[in-house]
């Protein structure tokens, strides 16, 4: 569709509005912990955690804005596509900096070394997946096969970090069990749009309870403030 005769409609519109609000919201929570952080290691890693989140989605998330607006071109889809790859790495290294986040709220307790491992060797293992030519990340088509393996390595990142935080439980009074929902709730919707949206575009509306996961998690650590 050319964009001088494409007009957005209320489902585009909204997608935008929730999009542009999700990113502001990331950023503006970011700038929140570095600026309260003032040498607490904690609160700059949620800093960091929350900027990492938001640059890695910004990529596919922007053009997405923009396409919903003025509609889509050759240049878009593009973008799209390599958003898409940038937002698979960020995420990854989101889960492996909610290690370091477990291990600074619970000072007291060790994190096993298998888990640790496991999350470290899994998210390796998925950022070199995802940086392999083969993805065709900026094609419709995409990589089935590839898209089933780096999504199973992600989830056993995610069980990983659910792992942790099943372990702390409420520790502290801090009440992290709401965390592993909050991850499950992200994984249970991210995963069944980015093995079924090509086929079925209607999963994609997965993806607002899965960034409210993610805006959850945030909400968590803002509250530690």
């Amino acid at each position: 569709m050319s964009n001088a005769s494409y007009k957005p409609k209320m489902p585009d519109l909204m997608e935008a509005v929730f999009d542009t609000g999700y990113l502001l919201f990331d950023l503006i929570a970011g700038i929140v912990f570095l600026s309260a952080a003032k040498g607490n290691s904690l609160y700059a890693l949620y800093g960091i955690l929350t900027l990492t989140l938001c640059g890695g989605d910004a990529f596919h998330l922007v053009p997405r804005v923009i396409r919903a607006v003025k509609g889509s071109s050759e240049k878009i889809e593009h973008m799209l596509g390599r958003g898409l790859q940038i937002s698979s790495i960020t995420m990854t290294a989101f889960y492996v900096i909610l290690l370091y986040i477990w291990k600074l709220t619970f000072p007291g307790l060790q994190a096993p070394a298998t888990v640790e491992a496991i999350i470290w060797i899994s998210a390796i293992i998925r950022i070199a997946i995802c940086m392999l030519p083969q993805n065709h990340w900026c094609t419709e088509e995409g990589n089935m096969r590839l898209s089933v393996i780096r999504n199973g390595v992600f989830a056993i990142t995610g069980i990983g970090v659910i792992i942790l935080y099943a372990i702390s439980g409420n520790a502290g009074g801090y009440h992290m069990t709401r965390m592993v929902a909050a991850i499950l709730i992200s994984f249970g919707c991210y995963l069944p749009v980015t093995l079924f949206n090509k086929k079925k575009p209607m999963v994609g509306i997965l993806m607002i309870p899965k960034t409210c996961a993610y805006m959850w998690i945030i909400i968590m650590g803002l509250q530690l403030l």
